[in-house]
């Protein structure tokens, strides 16, 4: 079992650009991890306190992860923290070892992690 993470950046607070964002995002985990929906153990999502327009785990049913159970979470408000930013933790059984889980920083979130940060295709 390994867990991955990722984080993306948002233009504003909009239903529409927070949940495309989040499938976005989704989509790039899962690709670059080879996951299949039966691989996904959970998913937590956070959203800085800025982002209050929609619960991003519904991107995730919107995929069709309706039994993948799924948590949102308000991400701690820190001076100076990326604002409008969307950070997901996908637990999922795979047999990756742990050097080789990819990790999915995409748009502004890439000043996160800019170490695992790697451009993807579709990226923002």
């Amino acid at each position: 079992m390994r867990a991955v993470r990722g984080a993306i950046q948002v233009d504003r607070d909009d239903p529409v650009e927070v949940m495309d964002a989040t499938r976005l995002l989704l989509q790039e985990i899962i690709e670059a991890n080879s996951l299949v929906p039966d691989d996904l153990v959970s998913i937590l999502f956070t959203a800085t306190p800025d982002l209050r327009s929609g619960f991003p785990a519904r991107a995730a049913r919107d995929l069709g992860l309706t039994d993948v159970p799924l948590m949102c979470a308000q991400e701690m408000d820190v001076d100076g923290g990326l604002p409008r930013t969307v950070r997901v933790l996908v637990t999922a059984e795979t047999p990756l070892p742990r050097d080789r889980v990819r990790h999915v920083y995409l748009g502004g979130a890439r000043a996160l992690r800019p170490d695992l940060a790697q451009p993807m295709a579709g990226a923002r």
